[in-house]
């Protein structure tokens, strides 16, 4: 007789709190694999969204949402839920290169985005 493997759930908590959460889908960019909870930045000329990086020069380096369902589109561009509102764990969030959390707590509070 063998010992069942015993495994600990973990729910997966990007909500924080009580604001109203908004919800709408948007287009991610080709190439990426992108956990729930990504800071999006969204490209100027295309108007998808990809991970945000400070050092972009595209208009994806400033925070605009966050990826509200893991998405991978190493195969082309898919259509995913985005939050555009409400408030989310810090510690969920994934931020691209050089970008700190206080940069997108910043920017993000004005959409009505607040991290904890």
């Amino acid at each position: 007789m063998s010992n069942p493997e015993r495994q600990t759930y973990v729910p997966d908590q990007l909500s924080a709190g009580s604001f109203p959460v908004m919800i709408d889908t948007a287009v991610i960019a080709a190439g990426q694999s992108l956990k729930r909870g990504a800071v999006l930045g969204q490209v100027k000329t295309s108007g998808e969204y990809v991970l945000c990086a400070s050092a972009a020069t595209d208009g994806s380096e400033a925070p605009r949402a966050i990826l509200d369902q893991t998405t991978d589109t190493s195969q082309g561009a898919q259509v995913a839920p985005i939050r555009l509102t409400g408030e989310v764990l810090g510690s969920q969030l994934t931020l691209g290169a050089g970008l700190t959390l206080a940069q997108a707590k910043a920017a993000l509070r004005g959409l009505c985005l607040f991290i904890r």
